[in-house]
């Protein structure tokens, strides 16, 4: 199976998408997973990533992730993008397509915040309106993050989708 990001146009497989789950190990940059392309199916590739883990592997990768990641240009860092409800400085920013499909460039102050903000970015990145709109909140329960994350953080993220939807639910 081959999937083209609509962000970079790079064309990437089954095998380079394994690769892509073990970068953070070797220590090289991440900036987006792109396969597979549904919501629930990345997502579903992270809760089994994570899954694997023990506990507090799982919260090293989270961090490691949030500094592997690309951070959001300094022109993007507006209260307008800042995700209101987290305990550090989060900023989710929309890029909306032609196609109408929206992905998301994430950052925060926090690894760990940065971490999780990227993962829905991905997770919700080449997704249409309509898909994201209808997210139902209830499936970041496999994620575990009752167990992983404080209430403060765990709150975090909800706030974190509940931005992430909002630009789904937009009409302009």
């Amino acid at each position: 199976m081959v999937v083209t990001c609509p962000k970079c146009g790079t064309a990437i497989n089954r095998k380079e998408w394994d690769e892509v789950k073990n970068k953070w190990k070797e220590g090289n940059k991440i900036t987006n997973v792109h396969p597979p392309t549904t919501i629930q199916s990345k997502l579903k590739t992270y809760v089994d990533l994570l899954n694997e883990m023990e506990m507090m592997d799982r919260y090293t990768w989270l961090m490691d992730f949030g500094k592997k990641s690309a951070s959001v240009p300094e022109r993007f860092k507006l209260p307008e993008f800042e995700v209101p409800g987290c305990q550090s400085q989060t900023w989710l920013v929309p890029h909306f397509t032609y196609e109408d499909t929206i992905y998301f460039t994430a950052d925060s102050a926090a690894l760990i915040s940065k971490g999780m903000v990227c993962m829905l970015a991905d997770v919700f990145s080449n997704s249409t309106r309509s898909d994201i709109a209808s997210f139902e909140e209830k499936s970041l329960d496999d994620l575990n993050l009752d167990v992983l994350l404080t209430p403060g953080r765990r709150n975090g993220v909800y706030s974190m989708l509940k931005v992430i939807q909002s630009y789904g639910s937009r009409k302009d």
